[in-house]
């Protein structure tokens, strides 16, 4: 019996830091892009000093949210609004990374977004201080690309009973992005963003479904060790969609080129 729910924990746990991880790491190269725009363009002080205040005012609401959310509202409430709240994000990062996957969405470019960003921010600074402008971009870039790293952190964190883990989970993340970044510079299309994306929505929709699950009242069997299982059910799911909507996209595909070359014979 012993061996049985420390197994459980590790399983729950182990899904729990890949998930926050995971989706960690895909907001923070969001605003790593930002950043690296910023600081290539308007210099590096102000776009590090506006990330390094956003970074402190996230941690801030995690360590005032998460503790008066696990004290103050009830387990079972908790759940079912939390699990609500993880399906609604979980499925729509699983639509964007499936529609991406099957070819009828753009994938995430990396580089477009910092090209459209230098451009944006191309005008020089006329103080040889503190870039207000740099200062701002940088902090609301990170700022808002971190906060759904907080609301994943909360309710994952506080509905799991480790708000620690899931914190540090998120922190591990943003380090290993900021290394990687500062190794690799612009080279941010490189990562595979559409992935890890679709990496989160499976496991933010699976831990959404476990959690509304139990919050109704739902005995899951195996307790945490059901969250895997439905993490590889909606894998399949997925997999099956994306082979079902890639003729579609392929159809959308040759429909465009006959029409461009259609229209190239008229000219």
């Amino acid at each position: 019996m012993a061996t049985m729910i420390a197994t459980t924990v590790h399983s729950g746990n182990l899904v729990l830091v890949v998930a926050v991880f995971l989706a960690s790491a895909v907001e923070m190269v969001e605003a790593l892009t930002i950043v690296a725009a910023v600081g290539a363009t308007r210099g590096w002080r102000s776009a590090l000093e506006g990330t390094a205040v956003a970074l402190l005012v996230l941690g801030a609401m995690v360590v005032a949210l998460g503790p008066a959310i696990v004290h103050y509202v009830p387990l079972a409430t908790l759940r079912l609004v939390v699990g609500g709240l993880l399906l609604v994000f979980g499925l729509q990062w699983l639509r964007k990374a499936v529609l991406r996957a099957a070819g009828l969405k753009a994938k995430h470019d990396e580089d477009a977004i910092f090209a459209k960003q230098v451009e944006e921010l191309s005008t020089p600074s006329a103080t040889s201080g503190r870039d207000s402008t740099a200062f701002a971009v940088a902090f609301k870039g990170v700022f808002l690309e971190g906060l759904e790293v907080v609301v994943i952190v909360i309710t994952l964190g506080t509905t799991s009973h480790d708000l620690g883990l899931a914190a540090t989970a998120a922190a591990v993340a943003i380090v290993v992005v900021g290394v990687v970044g500062v190794i690799v510079a612009r080279q941010l299309s490189s990562v595979p963003e559409n992935a890890m994306k679709m990496g989160v929505g499976l496991m933010l929709v699976s831990f959404g479904t476990f959690w509304s699950g139990q919050g109704v009242g739902v005995h899951w069997p195996g307790s945490d060790l059901a969250i895997p299982v439905l993490v590889a059910t909606y894998a399949l799911v997925a997999w099956a969609i994306i082979g079902s909507l890639r003729p579609r996209a392929a159809a959308s595909l040759g429909a465009v080129a006959a029409g461009t070359e259609g229209g190239g014979h008229h000219v």
